[in-house]
C-alpha cells in the first residue's frame, strides 16, 4: 500500500522533471569532450551565420553506398551541420544522391559539371566484388535566392582515399564557414588587378577571376594614366583594399613605382607575382635562354625586406614535363623529369599554406630576406635538393632530359645539388618605410588643407599594412582546353592538380581578413581510421576475440550460479 512518504517523493520527482524541461527550452548548452574540439565551432565561424534571419538550406550530395572513409565524412559533414544549426536554427540541411531515381544520368551529370561540380570516382566492394562508382562530394547552400557551391574533398596528390578524407575533414570547418560568408555577406573588399606594363592576359587568369570574385569586388586597373594625372591615379587605387600584380613583363617607371609605393604606405595590400627570370630565343641561333630582368621594381622590394636573385632554381623535386616521340601517326607521349619546375610545398603552419598540394612554379628564381625590423613568413620553399644556374641559361631539351634522367637514376651530385633550401614566396607585414625616403620624388601629392592652399602629403613611413611577394607570375596563369580555361593548378598533360589555385585564394583571403576566419584552417582534428593489412592479418584473432571471450563469461556466470544456487538449497 502506497504511503503519504512515499506519494510525496512521487510528486517530487515529476515537478523536477517538469522543471528540468521547462528550463531547458530556455538554456542549451552542447558539451564537447573531444581532445581536439571537433564539436566546437570557432568564433569566427560562428559569426559568418550570426545575421542569417530566413532559411538557408544546405544539400549535401553524400547519400549513397560508400566505402568507409567516404562514411566517415559524411558523419564528420553531418555532425558539423549540426553544430551550425544549434546556433542558428534557420541553417537547414539534407543530405541526397543527385542520381539516384534518375532515368538519364548522363544529362544530371552533364548538369552537375556545368555547375563545376565534378565528380570523384570510388571503389564500392560489396559481397566480394569491387566497382567503380562515382560520387559527389559537394554541397550547395542556398539563401535569399543566392546559391554558392562548397567542396568537401580535397585534391591530394599521391595519396590514399583515407589521406584524402583526412584532409578534407581538417578543412571542413573553413570550407563551410567560407561558403556562408559568400552566400550571407555581402561583397565588401575590393580587388585592383593592375594592368599596363605587360601582364598576363584576363584569359590567362580566367579561373581566378571568377573564383575571387565569388567574395570580392574586382576591376582592372590600368598604371598608364600615371602619365599624366599621376595625383588622380593615386587617389582613385587607393579605393582598393588589394592590388594584384600578375607576372609583368614590361619595367615599371619612376612614377608608375612611386603610386605603387605610396599605395602600400597608406595601409594598401599587395599581391606581388613577378618574374625577373624570361625565355627569350636567339634570333641568330635559334637557341632558347633563361634572362634576367629586374622590371625596376629591385630597389622596392630591397627597402621591404626582400631580394629576388637573378639565378634560376632546379629542384629535383620537380613538376614532370610531358614529350611526345615519334611520328605523327605512332607518336607516343612520355613523362621526363624537368628540374626547371620546382614543385614547392611547405611545413609550415600558416593558414595560407596549411593542408594545401605542391604549388608548381616554373623557370623561378630564389629570394634572400633581409633584415630591416618588418616580420617575414617564408611560405613555400625549395626542397634541401637544389642547384641554382646563373643566367642567361640555355634551356635545351636534347641535353636537359638526358641529364636529369641520369640524375634520377644514379643520384644526384651532392656538389651540384648543394644550393640547400631557398625561398620562393613569402608574406611581410608591418609599416614599411618608403622606398623613396629621402628621395627626389617623381611628382608631388597633393591635399587641400583648411586653409585652401595645398602640401605635400607623401608618406615616408607607412601604416600597418601587409604583402606577398612571389618569384613567379605563372603560378597564377591557367591552361586552355578547345581555348576554354582550365581550373587554375590543372596540368592536362598529366591530368595532374596542384595546389596553386588553393595558395592563391588563401592568400588573397589572408590578405583581406579581418574576421579571422582564415585562421580556421589551422585547427587540427585527429582522425583515427583502420589499418587495413593489419585487420586483414589479426582478423581471426579479433573474430576469436569478440565471440569466444562473451561465451565464456557466460558460461562461467552460468557454473557460478548453478554453484551457489546448489549450495543454498542444499541446505
Amino acid at each position: 500500500m502506497m504511503t503519504r512518504k512515499n506519494l510525496k517523493h512521487i510528486a517530487y520527482l515529476i515537478i523536477g522533471v517538469v522543471l528540468i524541461n521547462i528550463v531547458s527550452n530556455y538554456v542549451y548548452k552542447r558539451f564537447d569532450l573531444t581532445q581536439d574540439g571537433r564539436y566546437t565551432l570557432s568564433k569566427a565561424a560562428k559569426q559568418t551565420i550570426v545575421t542569417v534571419d530566413s532559411p538557408l538550406v544546405v544539400e549535401v550530395f553524400l547519400e549513397g553506398n560508400f566505402p568507409s572513409e567516404f562514411r566517415r565524412l559524411q558523419s564528420e559533414t553531418r555532425q558539423l551541420l549540426e553544430e551550425f544549426t544549434s546556433v542558428n536554427r534557420n541553417i537547414q540541411y539534407k543530405f541526397t544522391n543527385p542520381l539516384e531515381g534518375e532515368e538519364n544520368t548522363s544529362e544530371v551529370e552533364r548538369q552537375l559539371f556545368e555547375l563545376g561540380l565534378t565528380p570523384a570516382e570510388v571503389q564500392v566492394r560489396d559481397g566480394g566484388k569491387t566497382s567503380v562508382e562515382r560520387i559527389y562530394p559537394w554541397a550547395l547552400a542556398y539563401y535569399n535566392g543566392k546559391t554558392v557551391k562548397i567542396p568537401l574533398l580535397k585534391n591530394v596528390l599521391g595519396a590514399t582515399p583515407e589521406e584524402r578524407v583526412n584532409g578534407s575533414i581538417q578543412n571542413l570547418e573553413y570550407t563551410f564557414a567560407d561558403g556562408f560568408n559568400k552566400v550571407v555577406n555581402p561583397k565588401k573588399k575590393s580587388i585592383a588587378i593592375i594592368k599596363g606594363n605587360g601582364e598576363l592576359e584576363d584569359r590567362q587568369i580566367a579561373d581566378f577571376l571568377t573564383t575571387i570574385k565569388e567574395t570580392y569586388r574586382i576591376a582592372p586597373f590600368t598604371l598608364d594614366s600615371v602619365a599624366t594625372a599621376p595625383q588622380r591615379t593615386l587617389a582613385s587605387l587607393l579605393k582598393y583594399d588589394l592590388i594584384v600584380i600578375a607576372k609583368p613583363t614590361e619595367s615599371f617607371n619612376d612614377s608608375e613605382r612611386y603610386v605603387l609605393d605610396q599605395y602600400i604606405m597608406n595601409g594598401g595590400a599587395s599581391l606581388w607575382l613577378t618574374d625577373i627570370l624570361f625565355q627569350k630565343q636567339d634570333p641568330s641561333t635559334g637557341k632558347n635562354y633563361i634572362i634576367g630582368d629586374n622590371l625596376n621594381l629591385n630597389e622596392l622590394f630591397f627597402k621591404y625586406g626582400i631580394r629576388i636573385n637573378q639565378s634560376l632554381v632546379k629542384d629535383l623535386y620537380s613538376v614532370p614535363i610531358v614529350l611526345a616521340q615519334g611520328t605523327e601517326e605512332n607518336s607516343q607521349y612520355n613523362r621526363y623529369p624537368w628540374f626547371y619546375f620546382p614543385l614547392s610545398s611547405s611545413s609550415n603552419e600558416h593558414p595560407i599554406v596549411t593542408n594545401i598540394e605542391g604549388v608548381k612554379f616554373e623557370y623561378t628564381a630564389p629570394m634572400e630576406l633581409l633584415d630591416n625590423g618588418i616580420k617575414k613568413t617564408v611560405l613555400l620553399t625549395s626542397s634541401p635538393i637544389t642547384s641554382l644556374s646563373i643566367v642567361p641559361h640555355e634551356i635545351n631539351f636534347d641535353t636537359a632530359i638526358p641529364n636529369f634522367l641520369e640524375i634520377v637514376n644514379e643520384g644526384p651530385n651532392p656538389q651540384e645539388f648543394s644550393a640547400g633550401v631557398k625561398p620562393l614566396a613569402v608574406l611581410l607585414e608591418g609599416r614599411f618605410t618608403s622606398a623613396l625616403k629621402n628621395r627626389v620624388k617623381p611628382f608631388k601629392i597633393p591635399a587641400t588643407t583648411a586653409g585652401g592652399s595645398e602640401e605635400n602629403i607623401a608618406k615616408d613611413e607607412g601604416i600597418d599594412t601587409k604583402m606577398v611577394i612571389v618569384s613567379d607570375g605563372d603560378i597564377i596563369k591557367n591552361g586552355f582546353e578547345k581555348n576554354r580555361p582550365l581550373p587554375l593548378g590543372f596540368d592536362k598533360m598529366t591530368q595532374t592538380m596542384y595546389g596553386n589555385k588553393d595558395f592563391l585564394l588563401n592568400t588573397v583571403n589572408y590578405l583581406l581578413d579581418d574576421t579571422g576566419l582564415i585562421n580556421i584552417r589551422t585547427k587540427e582534428i585527429a582522425i583515427p581510421f583502420l589499418d587495413l593489412q593489419k585487420t586483414t592479418q589479426e582478423r581471426g584473432f579479433w573474430q576469436a576475440l569478440t565471440i569466444g571471450v562473451p561465451l565464456v563469461l557466460l558460461a562461467l556466470f552460468g557454473l557460478i550460479f548453478t554453484y551457489f544456487r546448489r549450495k543454498k538449497y542444499a541446505r
